[in-house]
């Protein structure tokens, strides 16, 4: 049986669907403004993992990951790039997809814009006001009054009493309590503006969230996810709203815990170098400059080894590590070719084990610890079907699915010419994004960064071709 940690009631717990075998699982995903970091990267490939096993365990999984594609860093980026928020959020969009193929995250079956649902966040504000739980104010935004849902706090583990504004909370006084949070923010002069009842404006950040969750998932539904940043306010403030625009059985206390979701599911932070990844502290990495330098694999593996709910400590150190860790494991299937195996949970111990951890709130550490096992097995016995159970078991979490020696002579590429084939394709995007720009002092660094690295680049009709000098 599959057991999680649930956020909400701070217990681990036996994983129960509403509708079984039907799972519907929604996970906070992007705001397109720049390229993803690291820290989106555990997302992506965190709530792949998930997917992929609940999928394997049987389960028909809706899985939805949103795009928020309005708010004030957009506007702010789009405004001082001189395009519109259309021409930057579309290229940002399309520059997260190309690092979730890279590191092998399969794509959600939803993936909505919060642009798209303007009309169901409007309609949701509807019926939060209708329900005592919001008021516009004198200049036109519409808030949550936060103080009319008892059970505010509840996820976070924080009090209404202990909260206190000017530390967490915008100091505004329009609001007629410091807590409060916004819902719809009236227009301001050349930003981009909706009509609504309450006059012209754009929602604020937190109801995409609810609305879009209601809208494809439904009032209540399995599974919420995010990182752990998320859980206050966003994820707070979500349980608010929606909670406050329902007057139904999920968002009636039981046990005191109010929620439109069963589980809630967070993954812990990223360290660098022991330290907050922070832009002020200038160790903040996008997922492009990481595979510059390491095999998108190598990065998948190094989030997985770890569990999803630790702090991940990013370093070199930890990335060669976990290159080198890699570099066994597709050496043990190069040693010994693998016969297909079609894995389940009882074919042997190792399945066994394995499956049992996973079902223990996702175990990836130990569960690689039974990947190094079988491996260390097939290189005393260069058995062809454990060989199989390896390449098949670690299938499951989105690895060791390439040839063993196409990965093993990148891996020999990226130490000689200093770059992976990733890393040189992610270089010619932000060339290219570089010449859109006009940008040529830029656009003649990265060429001259890859002509040193032995890269020799073609600019033709139907776009830019490489190969190695």
């Amino acid at each position: 049986m599959l057991s999680l940690y649930n956020t909400l009631t701070k217990t681990k717990q036996e994983f129960t669907p509403i509708n079984p075998p039907q799972v519907r699982m929604y996970v906070c995903g992007m705001t397109v403004y720049d390229y993803c970091h690291l820290g989106h990267a555990r997302v992506m490939v965190v709530f792949d993992l998930i997917a992929r096993w609940l999928r394997e365990l049987g389960y028909s999984l809706e899985y939805v990951r949103n795009i928020t594609d309005i708010d004030d860093k957009i506007i702010a980026r789009a405004n001082e790039r001189k395009i519109s928020i259309t021409e930057l959020t579309d290229y940002f969009i399309q520059a997260m997809h190309e690092d979730a193929a890279a590191l092998g995250v399969l794509p959600p079956d939803h993936e909505p814009r919060a642009t798209h649902y303007i009309a169901q966040m409007i309609a949701m504000i509807e019926e939060i006001i209708a329900n005592g739980k919001a008021y516009v104010a004198a200049n036109g935004d519409v808030y949550y009054s936060v103080r009319e849902f008892p059970s505010y706090g509840q996820l976070s583990g924080k009090s209404l009493d202990d909260l206190r504004a000017g530390e967490r909370v915008e100091v505004d006084t329009h609001k007629k309590d410091p807590l409060d949070f916004v819902l719809w923010k009236a227009a301001k002069p050349e930003e981009p503006a909706w009509d609504s009842p309450w006059g012209r404006g754009r929602p604020g950040w937190h109801i995409e969230c609810s609305a879009m969750s209601k809208a494809l998932l439904g009032n209540h539904f399995d599974i919420h996810g995010g990182g752990a940043d998320l859980q206050f306010p966003h994820h707070e403030n979500e349980i608010a709203q929606s909670c406050g625009a329902e007057k139904n059985s999920c968002c009636e206390a039981d046990n005191h815990f109010v929620s439109h979701v069963n589980y809630w599911l967070h993954n812990g932070f990223i360290r660098v170098d022991n330290e907050k990844m922070s832009k002020s502290l200038g160790n903040f990495f996008t997922i492009r400059e990481v595979l510059q330098k390491y095999d998108a694999e190598v990065v998948r593996f190094f989030i997985l080894r770890a569990h999803y709910r630790s702090p991940l400590n990013y370093s070199d150190a930890h990335l060669d590590d976990a290159k080198g860790a890699l570099t066994r494991l597709y050496t043990a299937l190069k040693n010994t070719p693998p016969v297909h195996v079609v894995v389940e949970s009882q074919l042997n111990d190792y399945t066994r084990r394995f499956y049992e951890v996973m079902n223990d709130d996702f175990g990836t550490a130990e569960a690689v610890a039974v990947l190094f096992e079988l491996a260390n097995e097939v290189n005393k016995t260069h058995d062809a079907y454990l060989a199989g159970c390896l390449k098949g078991l670690a299938g499951l979490m989105g690895l060791l699915q390439r040839a063993p020696a196409a990965f093993l002579q990148g891996s020999t590429e990226e130490q000689n010419n200093g770059l992976s084939n990733e890393a040189i394709d992610a270089l010619i995007v932000q060339r290219q994004q570089a010449r859109a720009e006009k940008n040529w002092a830029e656009s003649d660094r990265i060429r001259d960064e890859l002509a040193a690295a032995g890269i020799v680049l073609e600019d033709g009709a139907n776009g830019t071709s490489w190969r190695r000098g």
